[in-house]
């Protein structure tokens, strides 16, 4: 068995944590929080660019460290954002970014991406701050996909159908199905 990374990626609240539990359920995978939620959640004071470096860095880690694990028991590791989100937020907030950042996302190993459509409602949290800029994200996130030549689907749709619209999607690039 040989390992595929999936991450999602996709602006704020479009359902990128629910869809990674579902997906791991479905497949019966293993999944990788969102660890700068975490991070940011746990600060006491506004997050800087030195804390954004931390996040990536860890981002770098955690995923080594998962698919290295993962590497031989399981078809899927699915990622809750990757280095992608990290180099977009890295030049929206403080338009620059660490120069190791872009080799760093060319070694990530990603597989497959699915790119969550901005189609769900808002939902505040405290953490989130871009609700009025989620379609200018999300085309910035298909440019940087796109430029990294990784193959992709966009997800949408609500609930369940946003789950079998990313099914589909993965069956479709790596399930290969049997002719007679």
């Amino acid at each position: 068995m040989m390992l595929s990374t999936i991450a999602l990626i996709g602006p704020e609240s479009t359902g990128k944590t629910a869809l990674c539990r579902a997906l791991s359920t479905h497949y019966d995978c293993p999944w990788l929080e969102e660890y700068a939620r975490t991070y940011v959640e746990q600060l006491q004071c506004e997050y800087t660019y030195a804390d954004v470096e931390q996040i990536a860095r860890h981002q770098v880690q955690a995923l080594a460290q998962a698919q290295a694990t993962y590497a031989e028991s399981h078809r899927f590791l699915f990622i809750d954002t990757d280095l992608i989100v990290t180099k977009v937020w890295f030049e929206h907030v403080y338009k620059r970014m660490p120069e190791w950042l872009p080799d760093a996302i060319r070694r990530q190993h990603i597989d497959f991406y699915l790119l969550c459509k901005p189609d769900l409602p808002w939902q505040f949290d405290p953490v989130r701050e871009n609700p009025h800029l989620r379609d200018y994200l999300f085309d910035w996130y298909k440019r940087e996909i796109e430029m990294c030549g990784i193959a992709y689907a966009t997800i949408e749709g609500c609930g369940s159908m946003r789950t079998q619209n990313a099914t589909q999607a993965i069956d479709s690039q790596f399930i290969k199905i049997k002719t007679s």
